[in-house]
C-alpha cells in the first residue's frame, strides 16, 4: 500500500465515524448494570434504549436506512421505523455481550465453531490464514474465540481517538486476544500484515469496509447497488500465497453465538497490484455477505452509506 492510500484512510476515517452513539456516562451505565444485574437485565434495558433512540434521534435511523431500504425495499413508513428498531436493538445487545464478555468473563456466552478444522488444516499449510470477514455479529467475540486455533491472530482495524466504547480486553485490562494493525499506519500496515503471514499466523480483514486508494478497492454490486470493497486481503494472498476464509460470526441466540466458516478462497499467485485482477474474489465475498444478510438482515452492522461513496476514478 502506498503513502497515497495512507492519507486517503485518514481523509476518509475523517469523513465518517466508528464512534458509538452513546455517551460516556452512558456507557458507564451499562457496564454498572451488567455488573450488578447481569447480561439479561442490560439487554430489557436495550429495548427501551433503542426505542428512545429510533423515535426522537433521526440521526440513529440515518444510520442504518442505506443498508435497511436496499434489504427491504418498497417499506412503508411503519415498517421501517420497525426494522430499524430492530437493528438497533440487535447492535444494543451485541454490545452488552461484548462488554459482558469483558467484564464478567467468558462463562457467560458460548460460540460455536463450525468446520474448525477446516482452519487448523489451513494454518497448517504453513502460509499463514487470511480471514476476511464483515461488521457482522459480534465480530471482537469471534477474534476471542479464535484463541482455539493457539496462533498468533492480527487484526486490521481502524480505531478513532475518543471513542468511548471499550474492547473486551479493555475491560478484563489485560492482553487482546489479538493484534491491531492500523491500516492508518506507516504504509497502511502492508509490512506488518506481511510479516504476519510470513510467520504463519493469522491475519483478519474486514471485507466489507474499503479504505484507501483506488489501488486498493474495486465496485462491485451488492443489493442492487455499486459498492467499493477492499482488494487488500485477495492481494496478500496472492504475494504470500495464504488461503483466504471467508467468515461471518453471527448471534445464534441467548448468550450464544457462531462463527460461520463460509468458503475458502484460493487466490492465484503472481497475479499484481492490478485491482481488476482481484474482482472475482471480492465479487465471490460480496455474495456470500448477500447470503448472510438474506438469512440474517438485523445482524448486520455497517452503518455507513457503501452505496454513496466517491466514485472511484
Amino acid at each position: 500500500m502506498r503513502s497515497t492510500d495512507t492519507a486517503e484512510i485518514r481523509r476518509e476515517s475523517r469523513s465518517w465515524s466508528a464512534r458509538s452513539i452513546g455517551s460516556r456516562w452512558q456507557h458507564r451505565f451499562f457496564y454498572a448494570l451488567i455488573r450488578l444485574a447481569g447480561r439479561r437485565a442490560a439487554y430489557v434495558m436495550v429495548v427501551f434504549v433503542s426505542m428512545y433512540y429510533v423515535l426522537f434521534r433521526p440521526s440513529v435511523r440515518a444510520r442504518s436506512r442505506p443498508y435497511l431500504s436496499r434489504r427491504f425495499p418498497g417499506r412503508n413508513a411503519l415498517l421501517r421505523l420497525r426494522d430499524s428498531f430492530r437493528i438497533t436493538v440487535e447492535i444494543g445487545k451485541v454490545l452488552v455481550d461484548r462488554a459482558a464478555l469483558g467484564i464478567l468473563g467468558p462463562g457467560q456466552l458460548t460460540v460455536r465453531h463450525g468446520r474448525r478444522e477446516d482452519l487448523l488444516e489451513r494454518i497448517r499449510e504453513g502460509r499463514g490464514l487470511i480471514l476476511v470477514t464483515a461488521h457482522a455479529g459480534c465480530w471482537q467475540f469471534a477474534m476471542e474465540s479464535l484463541r482455539v486455533l493457539e496462533t498468533p491472530v492480527s487484526l486490521l482495524l481502524h480505531r478513532e481517538e475518543g471513542d468511548v466504547d471499550l474492547h473486551v480486553f479493555e475491560h478484563r485490562g489485560n492482553d487482546a486476544a489479538f493484534r491491531i494493525i492500523d491500516p492508518a499506519g506507516p504504509l497502511g500496515g502492508a509490512l506488518e500484515m506481511l510479516q504476519v503471514l510470513k510467520h504463519g499466523e493469522v491475519l483478519c480483514i474486514m471485507g466489507d469496509r474499503a479504505m484507501g486508494g483506488e489501488r486498493s478497492a474495486v465496485e462491485v454490486e451488492f443489493l442492487g447497488g455499486r459498492v467499493r470493497v477492499p482488494v487488500t486481503p485477495y492481494q496478500l494472498a496472492s504475494a504470500t500465497g495464504a488461503p483466504v476464509v471467508v467468515i461471518f460470526p453471527y448471534k445464534s441466540g441467548p448468550g450464544n453465538y457462531s462463527l460461520q466458516v463460509e468458503k475458502v478462497l484460493r487466490v492465484p499467485e503472481g497475479l499484481g497490484r492490478d485491482p481488476e485482477a482481484y474482482r472475482p474474489h471480492a465479487e465471490a465475498f460480496i455474495r456470500a455477505l448477500e447470503g448472510f444478510v438474506e438469512e440474517r438482515p438485523y445482524q448486520f452492522f455497517n452503518f455507513f452509506d457503501m452505496w454513496n461513496q466517491e466514485p472511484m476514478r
